[in-house]
């Protein structure tokens, strides 16, 4: 199995979105990125909110969760260190994957096609560090909240 870990705009979407992907196995919302040992929603500090998912490299590919996470992330504003938009890397391969993506991404429009003028995105790339599970009221919180139909 390999790992994915992101932000991800909320806490709510990524495991719905990226636990539907066939060969994704599980995804884990939670906090990275900080010194700060054992962060919860209401003590991060200097953690950001993130989303670890497991996989398997034999169904689906790491580019491919990658593309969908930029297809459904819009990183053009920079934020408090909490929401930053970031992905951590765990090797060279994913690394070399991941400023790819963000280079097609600074030359797409978000949702409408190519544009001639790069765009400003915001996203930090760091190699993967210690992870902590968020509360469980955040761990699949749109299916423990909606009925896993994603409106309120």
């Amino acid at each position: 199995m390999k790992l994915v870990l992101w932000r991800w705009d909320d806490f709510g979407t990524p495991n719905s979105e990226f636990g539907r992907m066939k060969g994704v196995v599980r995804t884990v919302v939670g906090y990275t990125g900080g010194n700060e040992a054992n962060p919860t929603y209401r003590t991060i500090f200097d953690a950001t909110e993130a989303v670890l998912i497991e996989f398997d490299p034999k169904i689906i590919s790491y580019k491919a969760i990658l593309r969908a996470w930029a297809q459904q992330h819009n990183p053009q504003y920079k934020v408090s260190t909490q929401y930053r938009s970031a992905l951590w890397v765990q090797s060279k391969a994913q690394r070399e994957a991941a400023l790819a993506q963000l280079e097609t991404m600074r030359h797409e429009q978000h949702g409408f096609g190519k544009s001639n003028k790069p765009r400003k995105i915001y996203v930090d790339i760091e190699d993967i560090g210690r992870f902590y599970r968020a509360e469980e009221y955040h761990q699949d919180y749109l299916t423990k909240h909606t009925g896993g139909t994603g409106f309120f």
